[in-house]
């Protein structure tokens, strides 16, 4: 078992339960991390034994696209459309950062971690 791991994507998107953050958006940084068993491709060498970090990348910013209320929401999209493309993965763990949160506090952002388990 291994961990595929992509680091601070950045994405400008619409998500909030204020209206401003619906209308105007908002910078986020999505971390996310899978554990994904892949001693195939340790011994294959090839691509299709293991999890594609530009697949991965393209899942995140197709559900980051998608306005939601909470993050929590966009987190676990994020997750189960891992899981659906990626059968193999055991879990996975995703965090989404607000890099400017609305609310008056000196802070580099705010946000939600989740882990997932496979649900096979």
């Amino acid at each position: 078992m291994g961990t595929i791991y992509l680091d601070n994507l950045r994405f400008h998107a619409f998500h909030g339960v204020q209206k401003q953050e619906r209308n105007v958006g908002n910078d986020y940084i999505v971390n996310v991390s899978v554990q994904y068993p892949f001693e195939e491709a340790c011994n294959s060498d090839d691509v299709n034994d293991t999890l594609n970090y530009a697949i991965l990348a393209d899942i995140v910013k197709r559900e980051m696209l998608i306005p939601s209320n909470l993050l929590e929401h966009v987190a676990q999209r994020i997750g189960n459309s891992i899981f659906a493309h990626f059968p193999q993965t055991e879990s996975a763990t995703i965090d989404i950062k607000k890099v400017a949160p609305p609310f008056s506090a000196d802070c580099d952002g705010a946000g939600i971690r989740i882990t997932m388990q496979s649900p096979l």
